[in-house]
């Protein structure tokens, strides 16, 4: 059985949020009988119990082997590049090393002969035999040679800082592509049995490999009252083999994920039996027993602008339990770990527009977006920027958002909306008996809409709730009646305020204190 290479590059590759079918596809001629195809290299972190192999001709698979292809080094023509080139620097640099070494010397020796023949030329001086030119020559000969010297050293200096800094990067490089250094690979062989001679083959070879992902990303735009949803997958994989322009597509489907029903077991209900007395064990020594966003001026109108270009967006194709997305675009997708990213969906929904204010923490509105998801796409969990008109305003994370389902987005601080809450009585007083002592105290809070437009407030505050008997909290002034209140104490009034116009609301409890007791917890 002869054994045939066929050049079978990646034409698509489907990723998932935790890995990535690739499919590579190549064609050959064969003569009638039994072949032995070899598809190689394929990376190392492929799963060997999911290749499958399909094609077009008359030709019959048989059965798919995949063994290990080992190599003396890496084929890969990034990494064989990038190797040669620190190779090339390392040598470079160990001559920069041996040319600083003999400028040394150079500049040793200089330095000895020009003190040995400072007492040669003063005797000789001295004596008569020797002229003062011929010692200033000299001088100056020598003088000259040690500031070369030192000139090439400095030079010398500078090229090997170069040096390393590239081989720094290159480094760095080596290490994205790690997936690919390993030289190892596995090959694919596939028998098939063809029936012809000169019979045209393609066969198309399908895996699994680890190592892939992509996650949702999202840019959220209000205008007016319309938030535009632009979701973008982030495409990283350092699988060991890169990947072409081809035919990209990302899957909301979670392979591993599906193993099964989860099976119910008996829920019993028993009477309680204390466990019998026994003296504790003795311990070894040792044993162990809506944030608020940035702060934004929304102030500003934005200008008009000229049409918007568009995003292409991706076709999605609606499966049972997931979707898939194949961007308008082909990405090319390198396996050094880089995010690569392609626009899935534009969404164009409708926002609701209120504030929200807790005075009682800070004295500030927050301007919120009450957007229900209109659009087909079940959104996945991810980072979002949050712009208002041009304004990026804050940073926070989409929950999963269901078609039909509403979610709420903070857009910072409204300085137009001024809130004010203030102690507007306060008295402390003993009862009629003297047996109880009295604390009362009232607040009023005022909201001012500056804005040019209606607005609603959602304005938060709480009553103190006492924990013991001898502690009791009673209203004396809620107004107007709030339109939410929890057993915790928490209220919440919904104020409707023109353009201009001013809310208030008073809130006032008593606490009567049984005789002896000390109050802790108090605040105003």
């Amino acid at each position: 059985m002869d054994t045939a290479e066929i050049d079978a590059p990646v034409v698509g590759v489907t990723v998932y949020p935790d890995r990535a079918r690739v499919t590579r596809r190549g064609g050959l001629r064969l003569a009638a009988g039994q072949h032995r195809v070899r598809v190689a290299p394929l990376p190392l972190g492929l799963r060997r119990d999911s290749v499958r192999v399909g094609g077009r001709g008359a030709a019959t698979v048989l059965g798919v082997d995949v063994s290990t292809w080992r190599q003396a080094r890496s084929t890969d023509a990034q990494v064989v590049a990038l190797e040669q080139r620190r190779r090339e620097v390392t040598d470079e640099l160990a001559e920069l090393d041996d040319a600083d070494a003999v400028e040394e010397q150079r500049g040793e020796f200089l330095t000895r002969l020009a003190e040995r023949a400072g007492g040669t030329y003063a005797r000789a001086l001295a004596a008569g035999d020797a002229a003062p030119g011929d010692v200033a020559a000299f001088t100056d000969s020598v003088v000259a040679q040690l500031a070369d010297s030192r000139a090439r050293r400095r030079g010398l200096t500078r090229r090997r800082t170069e040096l390393r800094e590239e081989l720094a990067a290159v480094g760095r490089d080596l290490d994205a592509a790690q997936g690919k250094r390993q030289p190892d690979r596995l090959a694919a062989e596939v028998i098939v049995a063809v029936e012809a001679d000169d019979t045209d083959v393609e066969l198309e070879l399908t895996y699994l490999v680890e190592g892939a992902r992509w996650q949702p990303s999202y840019d959220l735009r209000l205008v007016d009252e319309t938030m535009t949803v632009t979701w973008f997958g982030m495409v990283s994989q350092s699988t060991g083999e890169d990947w072409p322009e081809c035919d990209l597509r990302l899957s909301t489907a979670r392979p591993a994920a599906t193993t099964g029903v989860p099976e119910l077991s008996p829920w019993y209900l028993d009477r309680f039996r204390p466990p019998p007395r026994v003296a504790p064990p003795v311990m070894a020594a040792g044993m162990p027993a809506f944030g608020a966003a940035p702060a934004a001026s929304l102030a500003r109108a934005a200008p008009p602008v000229p049409q918007e270009l568009r995003e292409s967006v991706a076709e999605v194709e609606q499966g049972v339990s997931a979707a898939t997305y194949r961007p308008a675009r082909p990405v090319a997708v390198p396996a050094d770990g880089s995010v690569h990213r392609a626009v899935i969906a534009v969404l164009e929904l409708p926002a609701r527009l209120d504030h929200v204010t807790a005075p009682v923490r800070a004295a500030e509105a927050h301007l919120r977006a009450t957007v229900r998801n209109t659009s087909e796409h079940a959104l996945l969990a991810g980072p979002a920027s949050v712009f208002h008109d041009a304004d990026f305003v804050a940073s926070t994370r989409l929950p999963m958002w269901a078609p039909g389902e509403e979610t709420e987005v903070a857009l910072g601080v409204d300085d137009r909306m001024r809130v004010e809450r203030k102690l507007h009585r306060r008295a402390e007083a003993k009862a009629t008996l003297g047996s109880t002592r009295r604390r009362e105290v009232e607040y009023r809070i005022t909201v001012d809409n500056h804005t040019s437009r209606p607005a609603t407030v959602e304005v938060r505050d709480q009553l103190p709730v006492s924990r013991d008997e001898a502690v009791v909290v009673r209203e004396t002034t809620v107004v107007p009646p709030p339109v939410e209140r929890t057993e915790l104490g928490e209220v919440t009034w919904r104020l409707s305020l023109a353009p201009g116009e001013s809310g208030e609301i008073a809130l006032g409890f008593r606490v009567d204190l049984a005789k002896g007791v000390e109050l802790t917890g108090w605040r105003e």
